[in-house]
C-alpha cells in the first residue's frame, strides 16, 4: 500500500542556485532529515539534500512537483545545526544546498550510510567523563591556573584570547578546561589548523583522557571514517571532537567548549568552493549554543586581537614558558656587506657548527620548496614558465621534475634551452632542496634532513619523519612553514632564518603580519626544553622595525604600530571587505562581466566603496584568466545589506557559459 504524501518538503540541494527545492513527502518526515531527491529536466537523475522546512502548501503547481524518493536512516539533523548552516550561507553568499552539503561527512552526501561494526551499534550515549587524578596532571603555572580559573568558571557565551608565548603551556589550558567540561557531561571541539598537527595532539589527548571517546574529523580520515564520527558526534557518543576546519560543522549537542588553536592561521579559512573561515564560524556557534570560546595563539590574528583590545574578548596572557627558563635570544644578522655561502652568512654557519659540536639540532627556515624557483637561459631569456599559469614552473632537483605549485603542472627538466637550444641553462634562486644539498656538502657528517610538501606529502611519511627528529636521528632540519608551529622538539636549539625579507614589501597589507607571525611560530621551536634556545634573522634591513619587535619578543608593540597603520588606511578591521572574482577563458571576458557587476553595484547606492575591475596578481590558473572587484565598508550591516541585493542580482547577469564567478566574504588573499 503506498504511503500517503501530503506534505510539502522545502530541500536545501547542492545546486548553484539560491533557492530550495518542494517536493512531496509522507507524514514524519523533520526538518533536518537527509533525503534522496529526483533531479533534473527528465527526473530521472536524483540528488542528495536536507530537509530544511515543511509546508502544507507549495508556490509550485502541484502537478509540477515530484516525490521524495528515499529518507536516509539517520535521526534528523538538529535545529541548531540547520541554524548554523543558514547563517553561513547568508553571511557569504553561497547557496544554502552548497553550505549543507559541504557540512555533511561524504556518504551522507552522496546519500549513503557507513557499515557499522556491533560494538559500534551496542554503543549508548556518553555520560560524564571523570576528571583525571590530580597526581597525574602537570603542576600549572600561576598563569596557566589563572587561565583555567577563568575558562571553566565562564557562564554562557565567553570568547577568551588566550595570548600565550611559544612554549607557555596553552595546550595544558586548553586541555585541564576540556577536562571540567567532559566531568560536567559536556562535549568540546577543539580545531587545529593543518591535518599535521592532529596526530600528536591526538596521542595528547587520549593520553590524558583514556576513558573518553574522541572523533577526529579532517579531511586525510577515510569517508566511511568521517561519516561514522559525524554520527557518533550527531548521536552525543563523541565527547571530543579534534579536526581542521571541517570540524566546525559537527553536530554536538552537549556542546559545552570550542577551543581554536592557533587562531591566527590562514588554513582556517577555505580558499576554495564554499570560501568561509572556520574561526570565526566557530564564534558565531559558541554564541549560538551559549557555550565559552577559546582562541589561542602566540601571535594572534590582527581582527582577535583588536577584540581583546576593546573588550569584546577578555584577554588571557601567557608570558613565561612553561618548562624553558627564558623565550630564546632572537638576534638579527646583517647581510648588506657579507657575500652569502649558499644563501648562509657566516654567523649562521658558525652557530650552526657549534650545534653539531654539542650534538643539538638546529632548524634552517626557508618558505620555498623546491630546488630553485625557476629554471631559465642566460644567453635568450627564456625562463621555465607553466603554459596554464601566470606562474614559473619550479626545479625540483631531486626527481629531476619542473612542476607548477599551483596547478600541478610537470615536465622533464630540459638539457638545453626550448628556445634557442643554449646548453648552459641554470636555475636561479634557491629552495629547501638546493639548501639541503648545500648543507649535505658543507657539513658531509651532519644528518640533515628536509621537511616541506614534497618530503611529507602523505600522513605516514611526515609521521616517519617526525619519529626520525624525536629519535635524534637529525643534526640539521630544513623546512618551511610546516615546521612553524605546534612542533615541540627538545634537542633543537637554533632556528637560522633566510630569505624572510620579500614579505617585507609586498602588496598585500596583510604580508607583514603573516611574516612576524611566521618568524615568531619558526622561532618558537628552539630551546623548548632545558637547553636554551637562539634565533638568527638574516636580512638586508636590520632596523626594520618588524624585526626589532621580534628581537624585543614584542607582540604587542607589533600589533600595535599595524592596527594604527590600518586605521589610518581603512583596511580591516577598521573595514569590511568582499571581493567579487570571475574567471573565464579570456581576461577581457572575465573583466566585462565585472564591469557590468560594478554597475549594477552602484545602481544599490548604499554606504558602499566600489573598486575598479582588475586581474588577479595570479591571473591565469589552470589556464582561465581571472579578474576581481573589491567592495568595502566601514560597517559590517551595510556591507552585509548590500551583498544579499547585489548577490540577486548577480545571479541574473547574463555571463557566457564559460565563465564563473564567486563572491569572498571578508577576503584573506588578494
Amino acid at each position: 500500500m503506498p504511503q500517503a504524501l501530503d506534505l510539502v518538503l522545502q530541500v536545501a540541494l547542492d545546486v548553484p542556485l539560491p533557492r530550495l527545492f518542494d517536493y512531496l513527502g509522507s507524514p514524519g518526515t523533520m526538518p533536518g532529515s537527509i533525503v534522496r531527491v529526483p533531479f533534473g529536466a527528465a527526473g530521472k537523475g536524483l540528488k542528495t539534500g536536507v530537509v530544511v522546512a515543511v509546508a502544507s502548501s507549495s508556490a509550485q503547481p502541484a502537478d509540477k512537483l515530484k516525490a521524495v524518493e528515499a529518507v536516509l536512516d539517520v535521526p534528523p539533523l538538529p535545529p541548531d545545526w540547520l541554524a548554523l548552516c543558514e547563517f553561513v550561507s547568508r553571511y557569504y553568499q553561497h547557496p544554502l544546498g552548497g553550505v549543507t552539503s559541504m557540512a555533511l561527512p561524504p556518504l551522507l552526501r552522496q546519500g549513503k550510510l557507513p557499515r557499522r561494526t556491533k560494538a559500534r551499534d551496542a554503543s549508548t550515549a556518553a555520560g560524564a567523563v571523570p576528571l583525571p587524578p590530580t597526581f597525574l596532571l602537570p603542576t600549572l603555572l600561576d598563569e596557566q591556573a589563572v587561565a583555567v580559573a577563568a575558562i571553566t568558571a565562564a557562564q554562557g557565551f565567553a570568547p577568551f584570547l588566550l595570548h600565550g608565548i611559544t612554549g607557555s603551556g596553552k595546550t595544558e589550558v586548553y586541555l585541564q578546561a576540556i577536562a571540567a567540561v567532559l566531568a560536567r557531561g559536556g562535549q568540546a571541539l577543539m580545531l587545529v589548523p593543518e591535518i599535521a598537527l592532529t596526530p600528536q595532539l591526538e596521542g595528547r589527548v587520549a593520553a590524558r583522557f583514556p576513558q573518553a571517546t574522541i572523533v577526529i574529523a579532517h579531511s586525510g580520515v577515510a569517508d566511511a571514517g568521517r561519516t561514522r564520527g559525524f554520527l557518533d558526534a550527531h548521536a552525543g557518543h563523541a565527547d571530543i571532537v579534534l579536526g581542521t576546519r571541517l570540524a566546525v560543522f559537527m553536530p554536538l549537542p552537549r556542546l559545552g567548549l570550542i577551543v581554536i588553536d592557533e587562531e591566527h592561521d590562514g588554513s582556517f579559512k577555505q580558499q576554495e568552493g564554499m570560501r568561509y573561515s572556520a574561526r570565526d564560524v566557530a564564534v558565531f556557534r559558541a554564541k549560538q549554543r551559549g557555550v565559552p570560546i577559546v582562541l589561542g595563539s602566540a601571535t594572534p590574528s590582527l581582527e582577535t586581537f583588536h577584540h581583546a583590545r576593546n573588550g569584546r574578548y577578555r584577554l588571557i596572557e601567557l608570558t613565561r614558558r612553561a618548562v624553558a627558563e627564558a623565550p630564546p635570544v632572537v638576534r638579527v644578522v646583517d647581510t648588506r656587506r657579507e657575500k652569502l655561502q649558499d644563501g648562509m652568512s657566516a654567523a649562521l654557519l658558525k652557530a650552526l657548527e657549534a650545534r653539531l659540536e654539542k650534538a643539538e639540532q638546529s632548524l634552517i627556515f626557508l618558505n620555498r620548496r623546491g630546488y630553485a624557483p625557476v629554471l631559465a637561459c642566460p644567453a635568450c631569456g627564456w625562463i621555465s614558465g607553466c603554459r596554464r599559469c601566470a606562474a614559473n614552473l619550479v626545479v625540483h632537483l631531486a626527481d629531476k621534475r619542473l612542476r607548477c605549485h599551483h596547478c600541478g603542472l610537470e615536465a622533464g627538466i630540459p638539457r638545453a634551452c626550448p628556445d634557442c637550444g643554449n646548453l648552459d641553462i641554470h636555475p636561479f634562486g634557491r629552495g629547501t632542496q638546493r639548501l639541503e644539498a648545500a648543507l649535505s656538502e658543507r657539513f658531509p657528517t651532519a644528518r640533515v634532513l628536509r621537511i616541506d610538501r614534497d618530503s611529507a606529502s602523505t600522513p605516514s611519511k611526515w609521521q616517519a619523519l617526525l619519529a626520525s627528529i624525536h629519535a635524534g636521528e637529525v643534526d640539521i632540519l630544513v623546512g618551511t612553514q610546516m615546521l612553524a608551529k605546534g612542533h615541540d622538539f627538545p634537542r633543537l636549539t637554533l632556528v637560522g632564518v633566510t630569505g624572510a625579507d620579500a614579505a617585507l614589501f609586498a602588496a598585500d597589507f596583510r604580508a607583514p603580519e603573516r611574516l612576524f607571525s611566521q618568524l615568531m611560530q619558526v622561532g618558537g621551536r628552539s630551546g623548548r626544553a632545558d637547553l636554551p634556545g637562539e634565533v638568527l634573522i638574516q636580512t638586508e634591513h636590520p632596523d626594520h622595525p618588524l624585526y626589532r619587535a621580534l628581537v624585543d619578543h614584542d607582540y604587542a608593540a607589533f600589533a600595535a604600530a599595524q592596527l594604527a597603520e590600518r586605521e589610518q588606511a581603512g583596511f580591516p578591521p577598521y573595514a569590511f571587505q568582499a571581493l567579487l572574482r570571475a574567471e573565464a577563458k579570456q581576461l577581457d571576458t572575465a573583466l566585462e562581466f565585472l564591469g557590468r557587476a560594478r554597475e549594477a553595484a552602484a545602481a544599490l547606492g548604499g554606504d558602499i566603496a566600489l573598486y575598479d575591475p582588475v586581474p588577479m596578481r595570479l591571473f591565469r590558473k589552470m589556464t582561465l584568466e581571472r579578474g576581481q572587484l573589491l567592495v568595502e565598508s566601514a560597517s559590517r550591516p551595510a556591507l552585509q545589506g548590500f551583498l544579499a541585493a547585489w548577490t540577486a542580482q548577480l545571479y541574473e547577469l547574463k555571463a557566457p557559459r564559460d565563465l564563473r564567478w564567486h563572491l569572498d566574504v571578508d577576503p584573506l588573499e588578494f
